[in-house]
């Protein structure tokens, strides 16, 4: 039986280190590439389980090495390869996913990108991550591991209420934090080994950085 508890979703983005995409593959239960992102996971020395998309961007050498058995095609024009991805990972009951190789490139692609995963992430645990960063979707109460003097900033991308910051150093209370100033929500830090968001409606990205 498949293990979908913790997936590695690689697309056809940013050029990320060898060594890096393959510690998040050892991580992963589950190895799903997105279309192209199928290159990228091989030149890297990653072995996709299962590639989906519209299958437009892989290259005939990934298709061959690969095997027909591991490709999905889905023919459906209204919709990204990550969506596609993601719809796939939502009808398994995919637990937590890490997504590697969306952002970089194409800042329409990237921005695009954010936005799309919005509908999943009350159903998957979803972040996008790289060797300098660390962005986390959310639209609800969120617990996170960090190291102490972690920078964070909190990006509304639709007017959040209700919201609550523990274990920063600049802590919130049941505050407002609107898309157009977006002053007090950056450049926090934090306090200890943990850091929790609550927030009762919106969107935002949590954006996490080592100093």
């Amino acid at each position: 039986m498949i293990n979908f508890s913790n997936v590695l979703l690689i697309g056809n983005g940013e050029t990320l280190p060898a060594d890096y995409l393959r510690a998040q593959a050892k991580q992963a239960d589950f190895i799903l590439a997105a279309d192209g992102g199928a290159d990228r996971a091989l030149d890297c020395g990653v072995m996709p389980d299962i590639v989906i998309g519209d299958l437009d961007s892989v290259s005939p050498s990934a298709k061959k090495r690969l095997g027909s058995d591991k490709f999905i095609f889905v023919d459906n024009q209204n919709n990204t390869d990550l969506e596609k991805a993601l719809d796939y990972l939502t009808k398994h009951n995919c637990k937590k996913c890490v997504i590697c190789g969306f952002t970089g490139g194409r800042i329409d692609f990237t921005l695009g990108n954010f936005l799309s995963v919005y509908p999943y992430v009350n159903q998957i645990e979803i972040c996008f991550a790289s060797p300098n960063w660390t962005i986390y979707p959310l639209a609800a109460m969120r617990k996170f591991a960090c190291k102490r003097g972690a920078r964070v900033s909190l990006i509304p991308l639709k007017t959040c209420t209700g919201v609550t910051l523990k274990g920063l150093k600049y802590p919130l209370t049941n505050a407002r934090l609107s898309w157009t100033r977006a002053g007090r929500s950056l450049s926090n830090q934090t306090t200890g080994k943990y850091f929790q968001i609550t927030l009762k409606t919106g969107y935002m990205l949590v954006y996490t950085e080592e100093n």
